[in-house]
């Protein structure tokens, strides 16, 4: 069955660090139509920060490309994609390792994929060497009536 989506947005950018801002901001305005809690909405930026964070810092390393962003909303969920036409992952297993780091002289913790799979409901990450890489996140955003219900329930104890 092929799924509907109720909004979809595409954007690309230059592989600079300050543009990693603006692809927090612009996903969160995208998300906001899903009416997220703040909490679900930090998860979604912090996410899509580690994912561009990493085509700027991994996929084109000191050259400049494009990356592309685009994300699908469903009723209740949200479908990212992060893509760069960078380098490529040698081996995305190794590199999903906590701490893991292909660049020790940088202050980077090697945590972007286990941040992303953290905050994320499910994450896949396709990568061909000298082709580049592709995220695939998604988030469910739970509907208001089960908040008010947990609310309800903490309220009652």
């Amino acid at each position: 069955m092929k799924e509907t989506f109720k909004n979809e947005m595409k954007l690309e950018f230059v592989s600079k660090s300050v543009n990693e801002a603006f692809a927090r901001i612009a996903i969160a305005a995208f998300a906001s139509q899903l009416d997220p809690t703040i909490e679900e909405l930090a998860d979604i930026k912090t996410a899509v920060s580690e994912a561009v964070t990493n085509c700027i810092i991994h996929g084109y390393e000191d050259k400049q490309g494009i990356v592309k962003m685009s994300a699908k909303l469903t009723e209740n969920k949200i479908i990212i994609e992060i893509s760069d036409k960078g380098k490529g992952i040698e081996n995305v297993d190794i590199a999903k390792e906590p701490l893991y780091t292909t660049k020790p002289n940088l202050e980077r913790s090697g945590m972007g994929f286990t941040i992303m799979e953290s905050f994320m409901d499910d994450i896949q990450i396709e990568s061909i060497i000298g082709l580049g890489t592709k995220i695939t996140m998604v988030k469910e955003i739970k509907p208001k009536e089960d908040e008010q219900e947990e609310f309800e329930m903490i309220a009652n104890k």
